[in-house]
């Protein structure tokens, strides 16, 4: 298990995960959802390469790197990690949004995604705990991340807003040697 960064040797494979992502689920958008295999390549990819850069990003967005999550030889997941917070990040989805498909939930693999992301997330954020943002309705996310230490920070009607220490580099180090 590991997770790559988008790109353009794994295109096709990125697409089918891509492609059946539905618009929003539990939290988790795909503007681009239904999109084809030639719009994707032409027009989606590059767009979410330069949004890394903070290269042509929608108002309101901050720059946010893609990453799939591989599980032998098959993508079972997504993630995205913004670079930064802005203030309707803050009380919003946060720094991470993940998706989990359905054939690999149920198997403990949420937990694995979710971990591997704060270690990225780690290197990237400059604030000292991760922010993330999950509806009450979804049971199995929200046990992802207070397995791997997350706490809730404040709630609302509909959403816990939980938090996750930021690993040290030490830390760090030891984790992505046990993932290698």
């Amino acid at each position: 298990m590991y997770l790559k960064k988008l790109n353009s040797e794994d295109v096709n494979a990125q697409y089918l995960l891509f492609r059946d992502i539905p618009e929003n689920i539990n939290g988790y958008t795909n503007e681009f959802h239904g999109c084809s295999l030639e719009d994707y390549k032409s027009s989606v990819l590059p767009k979410l390469k330069a949004w890394e850069n903070g290269v042509g990003l929608p108002e309101g967005y901050v720059p946010e790197t893609y990453y799939y999550f591989w599980v032998d030889d098959n993508i079972a997941g997504e993630v995205r990690i913004r670079h930064h917070l802005c203030k309707s990040l803050v009380n919003g989805s946060g720094h991470i949004g993940y998706y989990l498909a359905p054939a690999f939930r149920g198997k403990g693999l949420g937990v694995k995604l979710l971990e591997m992301a704060v270690i990225k997330a780690s290197k990237i954020i400059p604030e000292d705990e991760i922010y993330l943002r999950v509806e009450k309705s979804n049971a199995p996310s929200f046990k992802c991340m207070l397995k791997i230490g997350g706490y809730i920070h404040h709630e609302d009607e509909e959403h816990y807003y939980v938090r996750i220490k930021k690993l040290s580099k030490e830390d760090m180090y030891g984790r992505d040697q046990e993932q290698a």
